[in-house]
């Protein structure tokens, strides 16, 4: 199977051409750069280009392409960057499919947990309704791009949560205060904060494309549920290291601006229901058991 990637050298990207290899598969990578081998195309998702034959012998696109919610904080300019990496190339990347005479089976089109906004305690599924701040709206702009590629496409929308990784990711900022003993819960930490191993989020995303009932959105979370404090402290126990230096909610939003809300301080309890009912099986289903894994002890 010939995958189309985009963002391929970010977190999942990575992992996902590596399990791709392993299986036998050939990911294909969609660069900003003039090509560097067979399998690179060079596309200019900014100004729409794309070579007309891109979807020629690809059997599914994964569209993981996206600038970084984590640099911090959120200027207007970054907003507008944000927006375009997302939505614009989405829209570039399902018009190119439209165009074409030899379609993929399936696209793969990012989104993100964001698209709930804060949901306090509520246990969210897909059928839930789309919420508010900025992060939401994108979500569901998103998500909408994705929706208007050609029906004959089995499109799977997958709403990613905090991704957990040796490679730091999402816990970029925290784990090195962690090592030192020096980290703790953001705000009360009883926020929910939905995560998932890196491992188990590009196995999910080749299971979906692999199990042809599957179309819609889908939460890409682990099944076990966690709060801040929960998901901090997993980790300071498997680094032997004390997680009780809390920082106030007050001085991340001073810092961060309302990224702090949306980001860090959001609460989103996610149901994995949906993608369990797929028959996917979890490398990571447990807290501990990731967090031993992030810090190299699995």
């Amino acid at each position: 199977m010939r995958v189309l990637i985009t963002g391929a050298s970010g977190l999942v990207g990575t992992e996902l051409s590596r399990q791709l290899v392993a299986r036998g598969d050939v990911p294909v990578r969609l660069v900003r750069r003039a090509a560097a081998g067979p399998n690179e195309i060079s596309w200019d998702p900014v100004s729409g280009r794309i070579p007309a034959d891109a979807m020629s012998g690809i059997d599914a696109v994964v569209n993981l392409a996206g600038a970084t919610t984590g640099k911090l904080p959120w200027t207007t300019k970054y907003k507008r960057e944000l927006i375009q990496s997302r939505v614009g190339v989405t829209q570039t990347l399902v018009n190119a499919i439209n165009a074409s005479v030899e379609k993929p089976k399936v696209l793969v089109s990012g989104s993100a947990s964001g698209f709930y906004g804060d949901a306090g305690d509520r246990v969210l599924t897909e059928k839930d309704p789309n919420g508010q701040g900025f992060l939401a709206e994108l979500a569901n702009n998103w998500e909408q791009a994705a929706a208007k590629v050609d029906p004959s496409v089995r499109l799977i929308l997958i709403r990613t949560t905090m991704v957990m990784s040796r490679r730091l990711g999402a816990l970029g900022r925290l784990l090195p205060l962690i090592k030192l003993g020096i980290g703790g819960p953001l705000g009360n930490g009883k926020q929910w904060w939905a995560w998932i191993s890196v491992v188990d989020e590009a196995r999910a995303i080749l299971h979906l494309i692999d199990t042809q009932t599957a179309s819609g959105p889908y939460n890409l979370t682990a099944p076990e549920p966690a709060t801040c404090k929960q998901v901090v402290a997993a980790l300071g126990t498997e680094l032997h290291r004390p997680t009780l230096l809390a920082v106030p909610a007050f001085a991340l939003r001073l810092i961060l601006g309302e990224a702090a809300d949306e980001l860090l301080l959001c609460s989103q309890n996610m149901s994995a229901q949906r993608l369990l009912d797929t028959g996917f099986k979890f490398e990571h289903p447990k807290l501990q058991q990731a967090a031993a894994w992030v810090v190299g002890k699995d």
